[in-house]
């Protein structure tokens, strides 16, 4: 073999693995394209499942204090359980969690603050039964069938929160995928963390 021909062979052989290395790159890079863009679609349908779930709660807060205001026309002397309510709720409608970097300590903290309000409540249901005017007035006897609708509406949406977070967690886990959540700084999202009798809404009891 003449040099001039072993230098077109090298030139050839070189070309082949440089054309094999743009064809890794470009696999690497259309399957991260569609990589990052399966965990963007995911992680913004589990962030939109979560303000459901702030809303939901929301909407519930709001009753509460419909409720509060429609018992003090009947128990103004109950002011202790009414200030207990009042500053429970004012406690969880000032707390704002990021759905972009939920952590299991916000979950936890959200969560624990939702049962105090809850309790609260019972407090105030408690009272309501004292007072027979009251647990025959139209307004309140409505807030009774709105909350509880709320109660259940409420867990649909915890149960529907963690079906999406769980789908987008496993996305982003899964092996190569994995390397690109990591580079593209995807992190899990936590659940909310089922309790004895979580499978069925909360009973509110008037």
């Amino acid at each position: 073999m003449t040099p001039s021909e072993k230098t077109g062979t090298g030139c050839l052989g070189a070309a082949m693995i440089i054309g094999l290395i743009l064809v890794v790159f470009l696999i690497f890079g259309l399957f991260g394209y569609f990589a990052y863009n399966g965990m963007v679609s995911r992680e913004e349908a589990t962030n939109a499942q979560w303000a459901k779930v702030e809303s939901a709660y929301q909407r519930r807060a709001d009753l509460i204090l419909n409720l509060v205001n429609t018992v003090k026309g009947y128990a103004t002397h109950e002011n202790k359980t009414l200030v207990e309510v009042t500053e429970a709720r004012s406690k969880v409608s000032n707390v704002k969690l990021d759905a972009e970097n939920l952590s299991e300590a916000d979950i936890q903290k959200f969560q624990q603050m939702q049962d105090g309000l809850s309790g609260a409540l019972s407090k105030l249901m408690v009272v309501a039964e004292q007072y027979p005017d009251l647990k025959a007035n139209q307004n309140f006897m409505d807030l009774q069938n709105q909350l509880k609708e709320t109660e259940n509406l409420i867990l649909i949406e915890r149960n529907s929160f963690n079906d999406y977070a769980q789908k987008y967690n496993t996305y982003i886990r899964k092996f190569p995928k994995n390397i690109f959540a990591s580079l593209f700084g995807f992190k899990k999202k936590p659940y909310f963390q089922a309790k004895p009798g979580a499978d069925e809404a909360p009973k509110v009891q008037f």
